[in-house]
């Protein structure tokens, strides 16, 4: 039934302008080659053509691609004035680790601009930035946005390590369809001036920010190229992930999240 559904929306997508190379025999075939298990959930804001969702309910891993539901949770204090991207954060040592790259030479005590954490968090992932924003904001809040935006399958349980055991990879999780409903509510408010999970113009910056991701080498290395890409990338050991917004300030943007767990072979 799943490949049916998925086969379904996936004749309905391959006639998108941006998925004209997607023919339905091949999205079969290349998700049926990933040496492990894909969760997929796309969405075009045009009504007229169908969801495609792959396991788009099931839990996954989601490794950075959490971040994006921090980065909401910063922009709704912005929105009400609790907080501004100028206001400081003192880092801890506990939030200093290892895949930091923008804070690799910071030290416990320093001082950094919320909207450079922010960035660095997006842009390049940093999980020290992650970290001292999740200690800046706390579980709850965040999770407390989580739950605001409808994404019933989404917790964020643990801050981000050097090296995180394998018992404990599951504490950060979400599906598919979660985070595209989240990337979608942003669309929607940049797009059509409305206030979503954010206000409108708070909906733009994020956008602005994913946009300069640095990671280029999943979701935006299928894509023609130049196309505009804001997405979120994750990776832990047997977990690649991407979220991204398509083409976002175009004709026919379209929301697509791919997860993977018990992925054996991390080039597929």
């Amino acid at each position: 039934m799943k490949r049916r559904i998925f086969l379904g929306g996936a004749i309905a997508l391959s006639a998108h302008p941006l998925l004209a190379e997607a023919r339905p025999a091949s999205l079969a075939h290349d998700v049926a080659r990933i040496p492990g298990i894909t969760g997929i959930y796309a969405v075009s804001l045009d009504p007229r053509i169908p969801v495609v969702a792959l396991r788009a309910g099931e839990p996954f891993a989601t490794a950075s691609v959490i971040k994006l539901a921090i980065m909401v949770t910063v922009f709704q204090a912005y929105d009400t004035g609790s907080a501004h991207p100028s206001d400081l954060v003192t880092l801890r040592g506990a939030d200093l680790v290892g895949g930091s790259d923008v804070l690799s030479n910071a030290r416990a005590g320093q001082r950094l601009r919320m909207d450079t954490l922010v960035r660095a968090m997006i842009e390049q992932s940093d999980n020290s930035a992650s970290n001292a924003l999740i200690t800046a904001f706390s579980f709850a809040t965040i999770n407390a946005t989580i739950r605001a935006a409808g994404m019933r399958g989404t917790r964020l349980g643990r801050h981000f390590a050097s090296v995180v055991p394998s018992w404990r990879i599951s504490e950060n999780v979400s599906t598919p369809r979660d985070i595209g409903t989240l990337l979608l509510a942003i669309e929607r408010g940049a797009r059509e001036g409305l206030d979503t999970v954010v206000k409108s113009a708070s909906c733009r910056r994020m956008i602005d920010i994913l946009l300069q991701q640095e990671d280029g080498t999943k979701i935006r290395s299928g894509l023609p190229p130049g196309t505009p890409c804001a997405n979120k990338t994750g990776e832990i050991d047997f977990v690649r992930n991407d979220a991204a917004i398509v083409d976002p300030y175009g004709d026919a943007p379209y929301v697509l999240v791919v997860m993977t767990r018990a992925l054996r072979d991390t080039n597929a």
